[in-house]
């Protein structure tokens, strides 16, 4: 389209692809979420600074904050997504819901109100009995979710939800145990003109986050179709919503289809609609914000799906962990499709998504896709960090999964199904190859006056007079590990009797006990962050809490001591 890009990128980001391939680069101070990729301030003051005519919303971070696309909006730059008007009626699940019941779209069952006390919890399960779920209104990527399946549930929630401020950005809905996850890439342009560009399935989740995603969404039951095309005008023209979006559905054995959710923005998910459409959502959305009609999409043709690389650890039951691709090969061929977020030689970082990667292949048809995507990953190998490839590779030769008379999966499936029947503990990456020592490079990326610089220079000239050669990458599978054996290899302690350990690098976002406090056996501790995933650390017995070794918003390595609990006799 002839138009010149500008990039912004944390400390850490600053080499990253979206960097190169921007036309400049300019860095936003900072190394965390908080003070870079969240931070509207800097990222509004860099855009009029270069005179930036547009800001493209992208995914995550501020994607869905109305704040920020209202504070550009009145700034006079092009927002590349719905109005911050309509970000605030959808982008909240409370008020999605409200909205979903106004148009006559059945959200599923429950309380489309904040939760304002543990009562009102415990009348909604009177009523629709367990299993609940608990989401924040402003949750997103799988956070914010609590499953209540008993009194042991709810009892862990409330320890952990104590602010009221806190308790009342939750509401609660019954949790569909068994549904697929379907949605539609819904489209709208200034004009009224209204289309889905395809339907998508996204049931290979696991932590309620999506694994596999594929277009269109395969054995749809007689109707379905129609019924998701309908719900998801009906919300964009009540809201009238201007841009490109997609509506979250689950879809029951029954038949039964509720509203799950609307997200204002592209998703991570988009190119398997591109692919099997010919239509560039991007494109879309800026022809859209030039008041131009939106195009035309075919019948979606062929079939596509996507497979989320991300740096976690298929042996620690696909934990996030940090490292190096000390050296990656990327499948390639027809119909493959490749977007990086880091390419060979970068290393992967726990401040942001755990996602490294996308590989998206398409084929004539379902059964074609399937045969591409077995080749591809076949292809693919990486060294330095653990990534869930070879779980993918098992997924699309699963019968449930790639059977040709049906689809016999859920959201649950994974968890439930799948994962207690395969074993990954073969797969640990040893602690050397998870290495981020520097090799020797070419090309270096430097700063000057808060702008990416990059620079060609003589290999090694940076490099220590003593540095030894490159230690040769350590390959990704290991010798099996023997049964009953610790899934943490390392860290700077092992725990003792009492002690509750960090099991990954993450940041410690909350703490629910001080030093001498008395917990109960599966009492909640502390709370864990990493890559977007929460962990509860719980006590591992009754006792007093000795000790603390950490205090909130710090940063653990895996192994590390979080706390000691002593038993009545140990703590005399």
């Amino acid at each position: 389209m002839g138009i010149a890009t500008i990039a912004v990128y944390a400390d850490q980001d600053m080499a990253a692809p979206h960097t190169r391939e921007a036309d400049e680069a300019l860095s936003l101070g900072g190394d965390d979420a908080a003070s870079t990729y969240l931070n509207g301030e800097k990222i509004l003051a860099i855009a009029l600074e270069t005179g930036a005519d547009a800001i493209h919303p992208g995914y995550g971070f501020l994607s869905e904050n109305s704040e920020f696309a209202r504070a550009v909006e009145d700034a006079g730059i092009a927002w590349l997504g719905p109005a911050s008007s309509v970000i605030d009626a959808l982008g909240d699940k409370i008020k999605a819901r409200r909205v979903a019941e106004a148009c006559g779209v059945a959200p599923v069952p429950g309380v489309s109100e904040p939760v304002t006390s543990r009562e009102e919890v415990e009348a909604f399960i009177a009523s629709a009995g367990y299993p609940v779920v608990l989401k924040r209104a402003d949750g997103g990527g799988g956070r914010g979710i609590s499953i209540i399946r008993s009194q042991a549930d709810l009892d862990l929630f409330f320890a952990r939800h104590t602010d009221a401020s806190d308790l009342g950005a939750h509401f609660v809905e019954r949790f569909v145990e068994v549904a697929r996850h379907v949605e539609t890439q819904s489209a709208r342009d200034t004009h009224g003109n209204f289309h889905v560009i395809s339907t998508r399935d996204c049931s290979v989740q696991r932590r309620n986050q999506k694994l596999v995603e594929e277009a269109p969404a395969p054995f749809l039951p007689e109707g379905a179709h129609e019924t998701l095309v309908n719900a998801s005008r009906a919300l964009f023209e009540h809201v009238d919503y201007v841009g490109v979006g997609t509506v979250e559905f689950l879809l029951e054995p029954d038949g039964n289809i509720w509203f799950l959710e609307v997200n204002p923005r592209l998703q991570v998910e988009h190119p398997v609609s591109e692919e099997v459409t010919g239509i560039d959502l991007v494109r879309e959305q800026i022809r859209i914000a030039q008041g131009l009609p939106l195009t035309t999409p075919p019948e979606p043709r062929g079939h596509s799906f996507e497979f989320r690389v991300t740096s976690e650890d298929p042996s620690k039951d696909l934990t996030p962990t940090a490292g190096r691709l000390d050296e990656v090969h990327w499948p390639l061929g027809p119909g493959i499709r490749l977007e990086l977020g880091i390419d060979q030689g970068d290393s992967v970082q726990t401040a942001f998504d755990s996602m490294i990667a996308k590989i998206i292949v398409t084929g004539a048809d379902r059964e074609q896709a399937l045969a591409r995507s077995r080749r591809a990953l076949a292809e693919f190998s990486v060294q330095g960090v653990a990534t869930p490839v070879p779980v993918y590779q098992d997924i699309i030769n699963d019968p449930d999964f790639c059977g040709v008379g049906g689809f016999n999966i859920s959201t649950r499936w994974f968890e439930t199904t799948f994962m207690p029947t395969h074993d990954y503990s073969d797969l640990a990456v040893p602690a050397e190859a998870s290495s981020t020592a520097d090799l020797p490079r070419q090309t270096y990326i430097i700063e000057l006056d808060g702008r990416r610089v990059s620079l060609t220079l003589p290999a090694g000239m940076f490099n220590a007079p003593a540095a030894a050669a490159p230690r040769p990458p350590q390959p990704l599978r290991s010798a099996p590990r023997r049964a009953g054996s610790s899934a943490i290899q390392a860290g700077p302690h092992q725990g003792a009797p009492g002690d509750i350990v960090a099991p990954m690098q993450a940041i410690v976002v909350a703490l629910a006990v001080s030093e001498g406090d008395q917990v109960e056996e599966g009492q909640l501790v502390a709370v864990l962050e990493a890559m977007k995933m929460e962990k509860p650390l719980l006590a591992p017995r009754a006792g007093t809490v000795r000790s603390l070794s950490i205090k909130q918003g710090d940063t653990v390595t895996a192994g590390t001591r979080i706390a000691n609990i002593a038993t009545e006799e140990e703590a005399e």
